[in-house]
């Protein structure tokens, strides 16, 4: 298997939203975009699949002398291998990518964020520097584009947030601020117990309103420009801001399920967005 192939088949294994997007690009910045991808997944499941706190942190620093080493042209990993080619060509910097690897880290710190600034940082580094990352792969004319691609990794994470309320708390994580929870009647214990009330849904109301708000901000800063090389990042707000309409209007019954889009509605509406760009 090539390094290329080990990454799409990371990729389709995820069963991620992202993925439809991805087959609209070129070959080449497909194959870019997958193996960033394949990045991040690998990280994120040092974390998501380990038992022991150390252990993931000794493998965490591996994959950061790995990205060192993909920089001075010597990887190993399959993934980096995959990526390597790319980093010159679509000027990806190292910074970024061991922000990746920092953010994974940060669920092994903290499984409670006390507020909303505290909570926007811990998505900068887990989802808003991959949007900077994507949109440099996808293409770009004009710098605005990068904070447009910023602030719609926060939207896809605040997304990602609500979606898994109930499986992060089975596994102890509370991502949703503690004031915010405190704002609206709601305690950790609750959320632990897996009890959804009025509060809570009220509480889940508000989350949703503030991600809806900050996709319609991200894509207002989106230059008319840039606007049909970024079409990937267009496809997956379509994606996400359709299962969130979803979870909402199913009562945000998220703590005792998990709810989701068919592939069959992401690819239709990731080829929707793509004719209408």
């Amino acid at each position: 298997m090539s390094p290329d192939e080990y990454c799409q088949q990371k990729t389709v294994q995820s069963g991620s939203s992202f993925y439809y997007s991805f087959l609209f690009l070129p070959p080449e910045r497909r194959r870019a975009i997958t193996a960033l991808y394949a990045f991040c997944r690998e990280v994120d499941d040092t974390v998501d699949e380990a038992t022991d706190g150390s252990v993931a942190r000794i493998k965490l620093a591996w994959w950061r002398t790995e990205v060192s080493k993909m920089y001075s042209g010597t990887p190993t990993h399959p993934v980096m291998v995959a990526l390597q080619p790319h980093i010159a060509t679509y000027k990806l910097e190292e910074k970024h990518l061991l922000a990746i690897v920092d953010g994974m880290e940060m669920d092994l710190d903290q499984s409670r964020y006390l507020d909303y600034p505290g909570l926007q940082r811990y998505c900068w580094h887990v989802a808003g520097v991959v949007g900077i990352l994507s949109a440099s792969i996808f293409g770009y004319t004009n710098p605005q584009t990068l904070a447009y691609a910023e602030k719609l990794g926060l939207a896809f994470q605040l997304t990602n947030i609500i979606r898994d309320v109930g499986d992060d708390a089975r596994k102890g994580r509370i991502y949703l601020p503690v004031n915010e929870l405190q704002q609206f009647g709601v305690t950790a214990n609750d959320l632990l117990k897996l009890q959804h009330t009025d509060k809570f849904e009220a509480l889940m109301r508000f989350q949703a309103e503030r991600a809806q708000a900050i996709y319609d901000e991200a894509l207002a800063l989106l230059p008319k420009e840039d606007r049909r090389a970024q079409r990937p990042g267009l496809m997956m707000a379509a994606i996400y801001r359709t299962l969130l309409d979803e979870i909402q209007r199913d009562g945000f019954h998220v703590l005792n399920q998990r709810i989701s889009l068919t592939p069959l509605r992401k690819l239709w509406l990731a080829w929707k967005t793509y004719v209408r760009t």
